[in-house]
């Protein structure tokens, strides 16, 4: 009779545990669902600004969109879904706004490795749960309308420019492709 009872509380707490794993496993899919959605609308705001800046003054132009309007979108999108929105990277342009925490710093070298063994940055992301949060990162790739900023050849005026704005700025030298930094979300749970 003892055994009987001991079985059947062994398989009502296995039935627990496997209920709580698939529970925070389908928790853990929907935040990675919504932060990437939130990545896509940040950069699916912030491109079509640099593009159309570009195309009406030049690098100049798409300075001001960098310096102004990023930092603009992340807060806009963090008040409107609740979650920490910024942008990071190993080199920072602007160390007030992109500098990463030491988790963050953990997952751009997780994901300068990934890449040196032929992951693409384009569908590069991770996440995990941290001290009561859902941290989320999504690698950001160099694209062809980035380099006239973060290339390895910068015209002098955009280096004059990017010195005013950014005296400090670690942000150049990538190659098309290269992993620059990346979106980094947050979310207390």
């Amino acid at each position: 009779m003892r055994w009987k009872l001991v079985i059947t509380f062994l398989f009502v707490l296995n039935t627990f545990i496997l209920w709580q794993c698939q529970s925070k496993n389908g928790q853990k899919e929907k935040l990675n669902a919504e932060a990437l959605s939130i990545t896509k609308k940040f950069g699916g705001t912030l491109k079509p600004q640099l593009k159309k800046a570009l195309e009406a003054g030049g690098p100049i132009n798409a300075i001001d969109v960098c310096s102004f309007e990023a930092p603009k979108i992340a807060m806009e999108l963090s008040k409107e879904t609740g979650w920490e929105i910024k942008r990071v990277s190993l080199k920072t342009r602007n160390a007030k706004l992109a500098k990463p925490d030491e988790w963050e710093k953990t997952i751009l070298e997780q994901f300068k490795e990934r890449q040196a063994k032929g992951e693409s940055p384009e569908k590069m992301a991770f996440s995990e749960i941290v001290d009561g949060q859902f941290r989320f990162m999504k690698a950001q790739g160099v694209e062809a309308v980035c380099l006239t900023c973060h290339g390895e050849t910068i015209a002098p005026e955009v280096k004059d420019t990017l010195k005013k704005y950014y005296p400090d700025d670690k942000a150049t030298d990538y190659s098309l492709g290269q992993i620059r930094g990346a979106f980094s979300l947050s979310k207390k749970l």
